[in-house]
């Protein structure tokens, strides 16, 4: 008899069995549904074989879905993903049918001729209707539109039976990207670039790069040259753009729409579901040629995949925390493996994994060493507190205020940079010394002075700034310790209160079309000054934008992290090289306590590769990536002394293995989340050790109750 092996999206390690009825023919990749405990469920083929028999009687397959088969390559990237990780292949799956969950968009209505009918009194607007509807079916609206008559009129003709009312199946159209329709002029460099990675493509087989270009230099206009070649030497082929950011999105679908007459494909979570779930039937049908998204988009299923590209790959957006926990990075360069297609990793300051694969040859290294046209690097200088210390209770010091002065005086715009959200980052008491933070969990609660509300940026927890204390109830004791963007922003006012000012962080602009208003209002010089967090260092372009002050350089120097000095130096020359990006020279003003910092004063000189240079001898030393592997286990659970247990019975269950240690369990920095205790492990590894199965070896050895959660991290990201 046959047998399919089915991944359903459910927390289990493994695909369940079923038999194959004689008279159904199925295939990898199909979509089934399947009988499991009383109900049905949605399921995706992943092997159908020959068995003489079986010692257990199966279930049979109910019935084959009339949704889009899966292609093959599709359901090799989910095993693959999910053995990676250490993920359940069928939530795996169920990211790949994302698409599919959403509600399908509502019919349209459309009016059409109804035989030779005419109506008995033909009048002036009548035969215009008529006239401009012809053959075709339209909207009531865009037919009155057409023929320049009101609404009424057609709605007499449809009353009369002359024209019919008809519902029409809801489909996305993406009109074919023309590859010549406005090519851009590029530079020696983005050429020899864009040939080099269209090439690739065109040559077949998978073929990795790193776009390593300075901030301004010109890096889409480059790999968007070699999608046009891509899709000239084959109109079918699809080509996946992954940005970090929403609010990166939208400058770069019209880039796209400018370059190539026709707008791609849009997914991550802004995008309404009807509208998900035409974009993922469009690109299992071959009907959308490029899809710019987030990195939930590497999961939609490409029938003919042939360009992967990630922008701003350095950044710590890409890794997903919570839930499926992956580096879209990582899965960008194994899905375009799979699909024997090229990746591109596109970025200014490019993670020191991806320059140690570029360093070792594993990737092509393209590299673009100039801005684009007459546009200069900044000049970054650092700028010492200990000599010029802001005023007490003020976070900008008096050479950064005269600058900002003489920025305004010439017409030109400043970003004030802070990657710390809010007003102040800490709420204490006075009298008892008290910190607030949020109930059951270890974060501190943010004063946002805009909602008048203490917040947890962790949990989402909120609550009224309280006029006492909550600990020892003393009255009007609390007090706001440090700055958030929202405080330096109250500075500026009080300095430059002719100055238009505005605030970018993820509060002030929650979603993609306010991010958008704003990043247009800054580029439309509407905005004098801007204090910013992260969200404005990314990938965009404001032409009137001279001075960069970063008001906290050490701040992302604090800490533990072993990726503390990488962050600060790629997130400061982001910020820093928004400065200066077209015929106006920048310049960059580094407020420092430490300027001795060997961070600092690499960005100071310009010089990268003096940076990458030690940190990467730090790293090798402690054989820690890029020169080694990590993982994380991290336990959680509402009784504490149940995580305990666990932890203990894992430390006491480490396999034998060389050339891997584990450290831990020990509580996580995080000890409390949500009323979840938490304890961390973390387990180091030489490059060439199997970590996955190490880890499946070791997990398998140990039952979990129900009561605890065991999230495994592979390469994590966050040490929280």
């Amino acid at each position: 008899m046959k047998v399919a092996s089915v991944l359903i999206p459910l927390p289990v390690p493994e695909a369940f069995d079923y038999e194959v009825p004689e008279a159904m023919a199925l295939a990898r990749g199909d979509q089934v549904a399947v009988p499991l405990g009383p109900r049905l469920m949605r399921g995706v083929v992943a092997e159908v074989r020959e068995t003489t028999g079986s010692n257990r009687r199966l279930k049979a397959v109910e019935q084959v879905l009339d949704d889009p088969r899966l292609p093959e390559r599709t359901v090799d990237f989910v095993e693959w993903a999910a053995r990676w990780t250490l993920s359940a292949p069928g939530e795996m799956a169920s990211a790949a049918l994302k698409g599919l969950r959403a509600p399908r968009p509502r019919p349209e209505r459309r009016v059409r001729r109804v035989g030779e009918r005419a109506p008995a009194k033909l009048t002036t607007a009548r035969a215009a209707v008529l006239e401009a509807l012809g053959e075709r079916a339209m909207s009531g609206a865009d037919l009155a539109r057409a023929a320049g008559v009101s609404s009424g009129v057609v709605k007499g003709l449809v009353d009369e039976g002359v024209l019919e009312v008809v519902e029409i199946e809801a489909v996305a159209a993406f009109d074919a990207p023309d590859p010549d329709h406005a090519p851009a002029t590029l530079n020696p460099d983005q050429a020899a670039a864009a040939a080099a990675i269209a090439e690739a493509v065109t040559g077949g087989g998978f073929a990795p790069f790193l776009l390593d270009g300075v901030t301004g230099s010109g890096k889409t206009e480059a790999y968007l040259e070699a999608a046009a070649r891509t899709l000239k030497a084959d109109p079918a082929a699809q080509v996946l753009i992954l940005l970090p950011e929403i609010a990166l999105t939208q400058a770069l679908i019209e880039r796209i729409a400018a370059r190539f007459g026709a707008a791609p494909a849009e997914w991550h979570s802004g995008v309404a579901p009807p509208r998900r779930r035409q974009v993922w039937e469009a690109v299992v049908a071959g009907r959308c040629n490029i899809v710019v998204g987030a990195r939930s988009a590497l999961f939609l299923p490409y029938a003919n995949l042939r360009l992967v590209v990630v922008d701003e790959e350095h950044d710590g957006s890409f890794k997903q925390e919570e839930g499926l926990v992956y580096h879209g990075r990582d899965l960008a360069v194994a899905r375009a493996r799979i699909e024997g297609a090229t990746v591109v990793l596109a970025s200014a300051t490019p993670s020191l994994e991806t320059l140690w694969n570029a360093h070792q040859g594993r990737y092509g290294w393209l590299k673009l060493e100039a801005r684009h046209g007459a546009a200069v690097l900044p000049q970054i200088a650092l700028l010492d507190l200990r000599q010029s210390p802001p005023d007490p209770q003020t976070w900008l010091s008096q050479p950064l205020r005269e600058a900002i002065g003489e920025t305004l005086a010439r017409g030109e715009q400043t970003l004030l940079f802070l990657n710390r959200r809010g007003y102040a980052p800490v709420v204490l008491c006075r009298a008892c010394g008290h910190r607030l933070t949020a109930p059951d969990t270890d974060s501190w609660l943010v004063e946002h002075r805009y909602t008048g509300r203490l917040v947890c940026h962790l949990t989402g927890f909120t609550m009224p700034r309280p006029k006492h204390c909550p600990s020892c109830g003393a009255e009007d004791s609390l007090v706001s310790v440090g700055p958030g963007v929202e405080r330096v922003e109250e500075e500026v006012r009080q300095l430059y209160p002719e100055a238009r000012t505005a605030v970018f962080s993820s509060d002030t602009v929650p979603d993609g079309k306010s991010a958008r208003a704003l990043i247009q209002r800054m580029a439309d010089g509407e905005i004098d000054i801007l204090v910013a967090t992260q969200a404005a260092a990314k990938g965009h372009n404001f032409p009137h934008l001279t001075l960069v002050g970063v008001v906290d350089a050490d701040l992302g120097l604090r800490g533990g992290d072993l990726r503390a000095a990488e962050r600060t130096f790629q997130l400061l020359t982001q910020a820093t090289g928004r400065a200066g990006r077209a015929d106006k020279p920048g310049r960059a003003i580094l407020q420092t306590w430490t300027p001795e910092h060997p961070v600092l004063m690499a960005l100071a000189a310009g010089d990268r590769d003096a940076f990458v240079e030690a940190e990467m001898a730090e790293r090798e030393a402690a054989s820690l990536p890029p020169h080694g592997r990590l993982a994380a286990i991290i336990l959680s659970g509402e009784n504490g002394a149940a995580v305990e247990k666990v932890a203990r019975e894992l430390a006491g269950s480490i396999p034998n293995a060389e050339r891997l240690e584990v450290y831990g369990p020990a509580d996580a920095p995080l000890a409390l989340v949500r009323g979840r205790r938490r304890k961390r492990l973390l387990v180091r590894a030489d490059r060439d050790v199997d970590l996955q199965g190490f880890l499946r070896a070791w997990l398998a050895r140990v039952k979990v109750p129900a009561s605890v959660r065991l999230n495994v991290d592979v390469d994590p990201y966050s040490f929280l």
